[in-house]
């Protein structure tokens, strides 16, 4: 779904335009409208815009002036001038710039809707990269690359490691053609790839490749980046700004969560997949990397949509205190086991408890071994167990933690396995439950603020999602368009005030979040077939 943005000083020309598409096209547009080029910047900063359709000439600033920020800010918007003026010096101007169109206001609707169709295929064709996807399966083929990412993989799992002069870890970065700089903050980026079923390693490596090459290309204009598949499967970006002086840290963010928004439409052009993103809100120095990577994995875990496409930011202001405890083996592979539960990926995750399991029963095994394993076991379980909130569900979980109460370390291994298998039958049960309570929180929420703005952005603003996953989100759980659901409530409650109360039209209008009365009343005579007034008086008549 690609985003509009209808912007106008003449308001009747802008809500009429912005019905017309809301209409026309509402399984393809995400329509917005803004009546003059200062709230038109202000939507750019919120939310990722694909098209402008402007006046050419508004008071203030001109559409010329508003485009030139818009490229300067989002340089894949494209533009169409829309204005009743044929100026040649105007059209000339226009003409000029990038990814911009020029329209005349007399050359009617029909017109309009055609050339946001053209500009629409434009974006769609721009999205496919085969050409790069075949590069990006040679580039994997290289020793170089492997070498790199081995790298990049151990300093993601462990980046005390990395503690040397800042001169001998940039050389060493330089050898590995690590384009990033150490004494500079980074972001973290991880995208959760949905692989459709495919079980090979060689065709996620592909598809891992891929993602992380459709990535760079579109992160290239302003940003020094680095990537890698870690170990769960999942593509990991450390990046950095080109201008970190020059650009506020929050337009970054908003830039990032945007070119993510575009990465994830080419994937699904390009592979067929869908990814779902997780973005640091703020840089971190490379010695907490380790950590604001954990972290982005566990927002992965808490935010429902498994395979559907969304941007998730971490707007935490900092980061938990560091545990400096030395990482045994086992507690390494449990933290691999604990990535498997939590993406879903059970087969793995059963594989390597049983691994440990199996080392817990070995004849040779000694006692303190066997109780740090076991303990390692039962903690995390333990923890797993109240941080998804079953501890009603599952009473008996301080069992786990009881090992002298056992008879035999065989009895103890059957505690472990009964929680292992309450937890994996609640990890399948969970996921719908936290939709439902999603869609119920987000549809009392309208029905209690119909006269307040319920634009898609806002709702997505309000719910921690980005609006085009919300969007696919509503129309999956509910079987409908989230803008019918609103229209069907709204003249639903303009209905029982035009009956039960004396409001003037203009009154009721207001209360179901029009600002103007005509905007109002085509929008109720659209769905009705009646005015507000003749609904009125059609009651009167009975």
């Amino acid at each position: 779904m690609y985003r509009l943005l209808i912007v106008d000083d003449e308001e009747i020309i802008t809500d009429s335009l912005y019905e017309t598409f809301v209409s026309h096209m509402p399984e393809r547009l995400d329509v917005c409208k803004a009546y003059s080029a200062k709230e038109a910047l202000t939507w750019m900063e919120r939310s990722r815009i694909d098209i402008v359709l402007t006046d050419i000439r508004m008071p203030g600033m001109s559409g010329l002036e508003l485009t030139e920020q818009i490229q300067a800010y989002w340089s894949h918007c494209r533009v169409i001038f829309l204005t009743g003026y044929s100026d040649f010096n105007y059209a000339y101007k226009a003409f000029q710039m990038p990814n911009v169109r020029y329209l005349l206001k007399t050359e009617g609707y029909d017109k309009i809707m055609a050339v946001v169709e053209e500009v629409m295929q434009e974006i769609r064709q721009s999205h496919r990269m085969h050409e790069l996807l075949q590069q990006s399966h040679e580039v994997t083929c290289q020793l170089a690359e492997l070498q790199q990412e081995e790298y990049l993989r151990n300093l993601l799992q462990n980046c005390t490691a990395y503690t040397a002069g800042s001169s001998e870890i940039q050389d060493e970065w330089a050898r590995r053609d690590i384009g990033l700089h150490c004494s500079a903050p980074v972001y973290v980026v991880l995208g959760r790839l949905d692989y459709k079923g495919k079980p090979l390693h060689a065709e996620r490596a592909q598809i891992q490749a891929s993602a992380r090459k459709i990535g760079s290309s579109l992160l290239d204009e302003h940003t020094y980046h680095a990537s890698v598949a870690d170990h769960y499967g999942d593509v990991v970006w450390l990046i950095q700004s080109k201008q970190p002086e020059a650009e506020p840290a929050h337009s970054l963010v908003r830039y990032l969560e945007g070119t993510l928004e575009l990465v994830q439409e080419a994937c699904m052009a390009s592979l067929g997949i869908s990814v779902a993103f997780a973005l640091s809100g703020k840089s971190c120095n490379w010695s907490d990397i380790t950590r604001q990577y954990e972290r982005l994995r566990q927002l992965h875990w808490m935010k429902i949509g498994d395979g559907i496409s969304m941007v998730l930011t971490d707007h935490e202001d900092a980061l938990p205190n560091p545990d400096h405890r030395e990482l045994t083996r086992v507690s390494s592979r449990i933290e691999v086991m604990s990535g498997y539960l939590e993406t879903g990926r059970i087969q793995q995750f059963y594989e390597v408890f049983e691994e440990l399991v199996n080392e817990l029963l070995q004849q040779d095994v000694t006692m303190e071994r066997a109780m740090e394993t076991y303990y390692n076991l039962a903690l995390h379980l333990y923890s797993t167990i109240n941080r998804w909130g079953l501890h009603q569900d599952i009473p008996d979980q301080r069992r786990l933690l009881r090992l002298s109460e056992y008879a035999s370390m065989k009895d103890a291994v059957q505690v472990l396995y009964q929680a292992t298998d309450q937890l994996v039958r609640f990890k399948g049960l969970d996921e719908q439950e936290r939709a439902n309570a999603v869609i119920h929180s987000l549809c009392t929420y309208i029905k209690e603020h119909l006269e307040e703005d319920l634009s898609l952005v806002r709702l997505a603003e309000l719910h921690h999602f980005n609006p085009s996953y919300l969007s696919r989100f509503f129309k999956q759980e509910m079987g409908i368009n989230l803008s019918e659901f609103i229209d069907e409530l709204k003249v639903r409650r303009s209905k029982e005030l035009l009956r039960n109360s004396d409001l003037m039209v203009r009154e009721v209008a207001l209360q179901v979040g029009y600002e103007a009365a005509h905007s109002f009343t085509r929008f109720f005579k659209k769905v009705t077939g009646m005015t507000p007034q003749e609904f009125r008086e059609s009651l009167l008549v009975r």
